[in-house]
């Protein structure tokens, strides 16, 4: 099952390259999202030990990612069939191929259990997320793609060094002398200090761009904003969360060497950061999907907090994982429906789309409310652990600044949100054809149930899997 979740999507994706017709092609995103939700839940009932001496094991920590990631995809796999049908103009091969191949390279990053092997499926998701990025194939989409390449390879590039830096940490006697994750978190005590507070610095910076979080973030808003609707939900609600992943694999090692102080601090400086400047950029927006850009740099930041704070948080940090990264689902597909049916994302042409669109326009406004923490749904239930997280350490500034940056970035996104939805839509710019329908408004209903279900109960193996999850990391 384990080879099988990374292999499967690939194999697909060299069939799509290979498929003779446009519109069955996105067929075969289907057969890869459920044969991938299929070993995942076969993986949830018969866990598989390591394999290849230790390279690839499904832990705790790659489990609640891979699990929100092969959801999510499934939904925008149906999502996709409504979309490319609509857009026949359009050559899809690419776009289908580059997706299986997006799912399998993130399978990969999640089992990864040696360094080496993680940075190269990280790098993977760079080079097949950047072709889609492009799939409007106009200068701005162009411009978007370019620059979410070079920032994030120059991201990765720094995350290698960083790497290189972890491996000289054990090299000295009693060093593991390996980059994989059991070893050193096993020779944690003998690793160089210097060297492991370097490698820490490189590789946050690193995979902190991948992640984008602030001040690294340069790549989301023309990224987020080009792309169509179904990729930005998986880059928000997937590739971002493998980021986030790597970043806990990194803590993980670093506080078994003992440095776990040093790296803490600068998570929680980093994610206070990126929720500053998410509430300041939120505030007066006037383009929608670039908002849910900024709000994913917010949430990002959230991440960060959580994993800094140790403890309580940690485990609100994983289970935030999965319920923002169904969120921003919910938000990029019904944005997606709102962009198509208007022609525009500008606050300035598009207005009642709660009118216009029954469906996805209430839906923008369930997800911006569920983003933001409202209960009953559940982002409320994960940000208030961490902010418990904070009060429990005596962290006391921290948990008021995080309250803070939450009520602004609350009120910054609703009055986008609510310019949106209200209102008369007549006058406004109107594309005949692209209203609502079960391919296209199903998978964000569905991803907002999972997000509703999971604030009215947490299913007791879901809160083991957290606690198991943070235990790893934090050892708590």
């Amino acid at each position: 099952m384990t080879l099988l979740a990374v292999f499967v999507p690939l194999l697909l994706a060299a069939s799509a390259l290979a498929w003779p017709d446009n519109r069955s092609r996105p067929a075969l995103l289907l057969v890869g999202s459920a044969s991938h939700l299929a070993c995942v839940l076969g993986l949830w009932a018969f866990p598989e030990p390591p394999l290849l001496d230790g390279y690839l094991h499904l832990d705790a920590v790659g489990q609640v990612v891979i699990t929100t990631t092969s959801v999510l995809f499934l939904a925008c796999s149906v999502y996709a069939r409504g979309y490319l049908r609509r857009r026949g103009e359009r050559d899809n091969r690419i776009f289908v191929a580059g997706l299986l191949a997006l799912l399998g390279a993130m399978t990969a990053v999640g089992l990864a259990q040696h360094f080496g092997l993680l940075w190269v499926a990280i790098e993977l998701t760079t080079l097949a997320t950047a072709p889609l990025i492009y799939f409007n194939q106009n200068a701005r989409s162009l411009e978007a793609a370019w620059k979410y390449l070079l920032v994030c390879s120059l991201g990765i590039a720094l995350a290698l060094l960083g790497t290189f830096f972890l491996a000289l940490s054990g090299a000295g006697p009693g060093g593991p002398r390996s980059l994989l994750i059991a070893d050193l978190v096993q020779s944690g005590p003998a690793l160089s200090p210097p060297w492991v507070r370097a490698a820490f610095v490189f590789l946050l910076v690193g995979y902190g761009t991948k992640m984008g979080l602030a001040p690294l973030h340069s790549w989301k808003p023309d990224a987020y904003g080009e792309a169509p609707g179904l990729l930005g939900a998986l880059l928000s609600g997937a590739v971002t969360n493998f980021a986030f992943l790597s970043l806990a694999r990194v803590f993980q090692v670093v506080r078994a060497a003992g440095q776990g102080g040093f790296a803490g601090d600068a998570l929680v400086g980093m994610g206070l950061l990126s929720m500053a400047l998410a509430a300041v950029f939120m505030v007066g927006q006037r383009d929608f999907k670039r908002m849910l850009a900024y709000s994913s740099v917010e949430h990002m930041g959230i991440l960060a907090l959580g994993l800094g704070l140790g403890g309580a948080a940690t485990f609100g940090a994983f289970f935030h994982s999965m319920n923002s990264g169904l969120a921003k689902g919910v938000l990029f597909l019904s944005a997606g429906n709102i962009h198509r049916s208007f022609g525009s994302k500008l606050t300035d042409d598009v207005r009642g789309a709660a009118r216009r669109l029954p469906v996805s326009g209430p839906l923008f406004l369930a997800g911006f409310l569920a983003v933001t923490g409202s209960p009953p749904f559940s982002p409320f239930f994960s940000e208030f652990v961490i902010f418990n997280g904070a009060l429990g350490s005596g962290r006391y500034v921290v948990g008021a600044l995080f309250l803070l940056f939450l009520a602004i970035i609350f009120v910054g996104m609703g009055a986008t949100v609510l310019r949106v939805v209200q209102g008369d839509p007549s006058g406004a710019p109107e594309r005949p054809g692209f209203g609502d329908s079960w391919l296209t408004a199903g998978p964000p209903l569905v991803l907002m149930l999972l997000v509703l279900l999971l604030g009215l109960y947490l299913p007791r193996g879901l809160g083991d899997l957290f606690r198991a999850a943070a235990s790893l990391v934090a050892g708590s």
